[in-house]
């Protein structure tokens, strides 16, 4: 009997190992979604989704692994382009809010350290920001440095900015 396929034209072991790998590292990315994470990623193939609810199930280590490689083979006969996509997506999320994140924390710190005069810009960011409330947060601020107090008013300017970022009206 001869192989339809020359040797020549054949993947090596080690790439079929390593696509293997591949494959099972992406299921492994899906099993440690959260369960609103996971609704998000388009997956067609109801094998696939039985495959990855049981392994998200099991508390053996071993279990688990022959689990991944049985998501791995199955994801060898699966259109894989839009899970992809959807886990590309959602990683730009995360970057984004990080970048949020980042931005609040330099204008939370910009405000404790210029104080009161920054203000401005933060009602010119948020206008629906109450004034009264920024200017109390700072002065406090102010009060716990120079009482040499935990960072509280800090943490609760912070989480107030936080909530403006949230409920900002469409520009």
């Amino acid at each position: 009997m001869t192989d339809p396929i020359p040797e020549s034209e054949r993947p090596s072991k080690t790439a079929v190992k390593k696509e293997m790998q591949a494959l099972q590292q992406l299921g492994e990315q899906l099993v440690k979604l959260s369960n609103n994470e996971l609704a998000k990623i388009p997956i067609h193939d109801e094998h696939l989704s039985e495959a990855l609810s049981t392994a998200r199930k099991l508390t053996s280590r071993e279990a688990l692994r022959r689990q991944l490689q049985y998501i791995g083979k199955l994801m060898r006969d699966t259109d894989l382009t839009e899970i992809e996509a959807g886990l590309a997506k959602r990683e730009e999320g995360q970057r984004e809010q990080a970048k949020q994140f980042q931005r609040l924390e330099l204008l939370r710190d910009e405000l404790a350290t210029t104080g009161v005069s920054a203000i401005e810009k933060v009602l010119g960011d948020f206008p629906h920001a109450d004034r009264q409330r920024l200017r109390q947060l700072v002065m406090q601020i102010d009060k716990d440095a120079q009482a040499k107090k935990p960072p509280a008013a800090k943490r609760k300017l912070f989480q107030y900015l936080k909530e403006l970022q949230i409920h900002k009206p469409a520009d």
